[in-house]
């Protein structure tokens, strides 16, 4: 998560706007940084507001998980931030997807305040979930950096092979950092939530022994939460021991974010099983 790279394949350094480093981007920075941390306090009191209607926890259906994970999302965007990550080029892009969750959730997904299901009284409701939520939301972060590192990507092959670039493309891709920066971003964060989703996974199967007498049962949630482990630690693994870098692990990702977007959505929506929680 530096801003510039200097183990890049190419040499190519980090765009000069990055990191803001002219005065009006660095302004136009702050400004949007703020706005973002204004409408994060806002989302904030939503969801509060949420939770004090429903006197629960607020992710007990897919507009609620909704709701919160882009909250969380956007919170861990800051955090980063607030620890000196130099990570504000994401920003655009982050909150642009997450406007769209929001409204996908409010136009489509939305449940009254109600109470949970019997099989959701839990405190594992709590843990697991919540687990799964900032799981999630670092997976979306990393999908992020990996989907810009392809429009980088290409853009260095091309100044490398000396092929004529647009001039607003090339404005847009030099707000970015280098390839090789994009690609250890996302690498990072994946290894870094990758032992937290593992986590997730085994406490969803102790919470199915408490509420249904089986530790796993194949349910298509369970099947799916498997598959998108087994994707993220391919991945994982192919970085570590076979040296994946570049556009071939960043296939990988974003295959194993796929899977995760499906998980949450496709099997919610879409297949039946124990965990028909969606409320839509």
């Amino acid at each position: 998560m530096v801003t510039r790279s200097t183990t890049s394949d190419r040499g190519i350094p980090d765009g000069p706007g990055a990191a803001g480093t002219d005065a009006d981007g660095d302004r136009y920075g702050r400004i949007a940084v703020s706005l973002t941390v204004l409408a994060f306090l806002f989302h904030l009191g939503a969801v509060a507001c949420r939770a004090a209607s429903v006197q629960r926890v607020p992710w007990g259906n897919m507009y609620e998980f909704s709701t919160t994970f882009g909250m969380v999302a956007v919170g861990m965007y800051l955090v980063l931030l607030a620890l000196k990550k130099r990570v504000r080029w994401i920003g655009l892009f982050l909150t642009t997807t997450v406007l769209l969750d929001l409204g996908l959730a409010v136009a489509v997904l939305y449940t009254d305040s109600d109470q949970l299901v019997p099989a959701l009284h839990s405190y594992w409701l709590w843990i697991h979930v919540s687990c799964a939520i900032i799981s999630g939301a670092v997976f979306y972060l990393a999908a992020v950096g990996t989907f810009l590192f392809l429009f980088r990507d290409y853009y260095e092959a091309a100044l490398t092979a000396g092929r004529a670039v647009n001039p607003t493309w090339a404005n847009i891709m030099n707000r970015l950092p280098s390839a090789a920066t994009l690609d250890k971003f996302a690498y990072r964060m994946n290894a870094l939530v990758f032992p937290l989703y593992t986590f997730t996974v085994i406490a969803g199967s102790i919470w199915a022994q408490a509420a249904w007498g089986r530790y796993w049962g194949w349910d298509p949630k369970e099947t799916w939460s498997f598959i998108t482990w087994v994707a993220y630690a391919c991945y994982l693994h192919a970085r570590a021991t076979a040296g994946w870098k570049g556009r071939k692990a960043a296939a990988l990702a974003l295959v194993a974010f796929a899977c995760f977007i499906f998980n949450y959505y496709g099997v919610n929506i879409f297949i039946t099983g124990k965990h028909s929680y969606a409320g839509v």
